[in-house]
């Protein structure tokens, strides 16, 4: 009778979480923000019901968050007490924004932090949304872009850089945590970030100090369309948010997503909200509850390749009228996009362990070879970012950024000398050439090549233009080459080329002028630069580029197409599998036949596939993906 007992109440804590989120999500929360402009118009009921009645019935919410100033306006204590009341009505948990403008339209204007009538104003603003609310996010503006004559004499002789940096970290702790918590010791001020953060600390935002004494931070995942201002990267809307969670473990709020990038299709703004949540973040917060209610459903928003079906994301399906709390609804507005793909996401995401990837080491305040991390991720290497040094991995990826640790060289060395490998990039290369010379005398300089000829590895489509790395004959190995024409030509370049220091590799991934002609790779030089990089993850794929890898720490794995039409790829799993299960399916893969191995080639530890490997056929539609365990 007691085992029959302790056996019921274990069953009855596990359904605590599903009891908590009964009709909505179970592995995550979902929630939404309102500007302070519309917090002002909600004093009108009518407005307010209207706008909650079109939101509600399409997407179901954990939580709004309502912003009591933004542009210089500030919401009155009336409404802001009226529009609380209503929404804790609806059984929503209600909790505070701000946005430091003085004028958003006016490219992001910002409050003056060297004049001490603004940094007042900040202060005041802290105290008055603290009275109401006992938690609080800053939008993204918590930075500044100034260049006054107040700001100019305060800088003095330093950097910008440097004195932005010094000027916010000071004034999020003295203007707005310190102010909030005398008011309200109870409330948790939490700082959100923006997507471009290879730019940060030029403006102010200080990933190294801010984390330390803000509640929480939330992420900004928003990558809408790649070719717009900012050309982020698909992939980012998931690297994001593992960056912040190593920058501040367990204190990542979560991610962020507006309407961005949804006129180049539904699919667009599906897989952004699908991205942050294969991060594992516990909430994400759809931007803005006006978008919800007013971004109307066109089909325009249905994209060519739903017409080959099997699609991850349908969006005939999503627009189809369907039945809650008994009344039939036509979806009109993108909350129906978020609501379906969301719901889909959480049946996936509880089934999967820690992600994990080949580290990354992006030290704090640096940059070189921005956002590079996400192509990256965009042709199939699973990337996990760290403002410090790891020294507990088989491997370790250095861009550019690296440049930024003095110490950086003793650092390869050290990893070097216990065996373990160094990817560094043409970047990095070219900017520690001299102190690196200790480890191996290679040279990238100014001169480049045009290329369009992988040899064995396959062609590219186009031809494209990338830097000259130099060796010694003998003491450094090209694993990937590339000509123009390499088969038949007159000269080659390396893509992979790899060295020995120690008992360790030292390997140099040559990166395109153009980052996105890394997308131009053929799969057979893609398939050996990630089989060569995937000893910390444990499994790899082959295919095309834009095809993703999330591998998770219990031995799952997701894998995203992001091309416009299908793709073949192959799983590669590094050791004796007897299958690969779908985790929303259940269906059973069975392992594919290895090929014999062919001549030198064949058998070189870079071109074959490993001993005891087991691969996997997958085919994916467009913009789809399939979440595999083993």
């Amino acid at each position: 009778m007691t085992s029959m007992k302790s056996t019921l109440l274990a069953v009855a804590l596990l359904l605590i979480p599903a009891a908590m989120h009964a009709g909505k999500f179970q592995h995550f929360k979902v929630s939404t923000y309102i500007r302070a402009q519309d917090v002002a118009r909600m004093d009108d009921e009518k407005f307010l019901k209207s706008t909650w009645e079109t939101v509600s019935t399409q997407v179901d919410l954990d939580k709004i968050y309502l912003e009591t100033h933004r542009d210089a306006f500030i919401v009155p204590e009336k409404i802001l007490n009226k529009v609380k009341k209503f929404f804790l009505s609806k059984g929503l948990e209600v909790g505070g924004g701000i946005t430091f403008t003085r004028s958003e339209p006016t490219d992001f204007e910002t409050y003056s932090y060297a004049r001490e009538e603004e940094r007042q104003l900040v202060k005041k603003i802290s105290e008055y949304t603290a009275r109401f609310f006992d938690d609080i996010i800053l939008d993204d503006f918590f930075f500044i872009d100034l260049k006054n004559d107040d700001e100019i004499r305060a800088k003095g002789s330093k950097s910008w850089t440097d004195y932005r940096l010094r000027l916010m970290a000071d004034a999020g702790r003295e203007l707005v945590v310190n102010p909030a918590k005398a008011v309200n010791p109870k409330v948790k001020v939490i700082i959100k970030y923006p997507n471009w953060y290879d730019h940060f600390h030029g403006l102010g935002f200080n990933l190294e100090e801010e984390p330390l004494y803000f509640d929480g931070l939330w992420t900004g995942t928003e990558t809408r369309d790649p070719g717009s201002a900012q050309h982020l990267q698909n992939y980012l809307s998931y690297n994001i948010v593992r960056y912040f969670d190593n920058i501040a473990p367990g204190r990542n709020g979560g991610g962020w997503v507006d309407a961005g990038g949804i006129h180049m299709s539904m699919d667009r703004y599906a897989e952004q909200l699908h991205l942050t949540m294969l991060s594992r973040t516990p909430e994400i917060i759809l931007w803005n509850y006006m978008q919800l209610a007013e971004v109307k459903i066109t089909p325009q928003m249905r994209a060519p390749w739903q017409d080959a079906g099997g699609n991850s994301f349908r969006y005939d399906e999503m627009v189809a009228p369907f039945t809650k709390d008994g009344k039939t609804v036509t979806p009109t507005t993108m909350a129906r996009f978020a609501n379906v793909t969301l719901h889909q996401t959480d049946q996936l995401v509880g089934q999967l362990g820690n992600p994990v990837g080949l580290v990354s080491y992006k030290p704090y305040h640096s940059s070189g070879e921005d956002f590079l991390q996400n192509y990256l991720g965009m042709i199939g290497l699973p990337m996990d970012m760290h403002p410090q040094w790891k020294d507990d991995r088989q491997q370790i990826l250095l861009t550019e950024q690296a440049a930024k640790d003095k110490e950086i060289v003793e650092k390869i060395k050290g990893q070097l000398r216990k065996g373990g490998d160094v990817i560094i990039t043409t970047g990095l290369l070219k900017a520690i050439k001299d102190q690196l010379a200790d480890v191996c005398e290679l040279y990238c300089g100014d001169l480049k090549a045009i290329v369009n000829d992988f040899g064995f590895s396959g062609k590219s489509e186009r031809e494209f233009i990338i830097p000259q790395v130099k060796y010694f004959t003998n003491d450094a190995w090209e694993v990937v080459s590339a000509g123009r024409p390499l088969n038949g030509g007159v000269s080659g370049y390396p893509i992979l080329l790899r060295d020995t220091y120690s008992k360790g590799i030292l390997f140099v991934l040559t990166i395109p002028d153009d980052f996105g002609n890394l997308y131009d790779y053929p799969a057979g030089a893609l398939n050996i630069i990630r089989r060569a990089m995937s000893k910390d993850v444990g499994a790899y794929i082959e295919g095309p580029s834009k095809v993703s890898l999330f591998p998770y720490d219990n031995k799952t794995l997701v894998v995203e197409n992001f091309n416009d039409q299908a793709v073949s790829v192959r799983v590669v799993v590094n050791s004796k599998v007897g299958s690969l299960r779908n985790l929303l399916t259940g269906e059973q893969l069975k392992p594919a036949s290895l090929p014999t191995p062919q001549g030198f080639f064949g058998r070189n530890r870079f071109y074959g596939y490993a001993e005891g490997a087991t691969v996997f056929d997958v085919t994916l539609p467009a913009h789809s993906y399939v979440g595999l365990g083993y």
